[in-house]
């Protein structure tokens, strides 16, 4: 069960989690404040990152391997060629800008914080037992996707290569 504060910031795992977890919001709100797209793109990779380190303390490896590998690495990269692809013409529409609503924002986003954490300290958790998740859940993803769903993931692989190279298509037409 959980005592309160003082049982949270005695455990390390609860200070990686609190650290993953502003990076992962950080990272959010710079994407959704930066103006510049490139600036958007490092910060949504900040939270893709920071999201695998909270699967790795889930003790999820797998995904946190798959959320760097694919979302942190390849969606990044891919949003980056995007921009540099396209003639992307930043600055010309720039709206008034009302100072208020990011001091809304602040004081709405400190009361959720405050409501969440109330909810969370008077909530009661209960041990349902305990999960036997297995020695290599890595080994048992492999034996599964190479095994039993082999076809459906050789498909996949055949309809992304197919999308990639359409992908590329579309972009040199509207090139010339």
């Amino acid at each position: 069960m959980f005592n309160g504060l003082g049982d949270f910031l005695s455990s390390g795992t609860s200070w990686a989690f609190f650290i993953f977890a502003l990076l992962a919001i950080g990272g959010a709100i710079f994407m959704i404040s930066f103006t510049k797209v490139v600036h958007m793109v490092v910060a949504v990779a900040l939270t893709f990152i920071s999201l695998a380190g909270l699967y790795v303390i889930l003790e999820a490896e797998f995904v946190a391997f798959v959320q760097v590998l694919i979302y942190a690495g390849a969606i990044s990269i891919l949003m980056i060629f995007g921009i540099m692809m396209t003639k992307h013409r930043q600055g010309e529409d720039e709206g008034a800008k009302r100072p208020w609503h990011e001091g809304l924002a602040i004081l709405g986003a400190v009361g959720l914080f405050g409501v969440l954490f109330y909810a969370i300290q008077k909530s009661t958790f209960v041990s349902s037992g305990t999960l036997d998740a297995g020695k290599d859940n890595t080994l048992e993803i492999g034996k599964l996707l190479y095994n039993v769903h082999v076809i459906p993931f050789e498909i996949m692989s055949v309809l992304l290569t197919v999308a990639f190279i359409g992908a590329i298509v579309v972009a040199k037409r509207e090139e010339d």
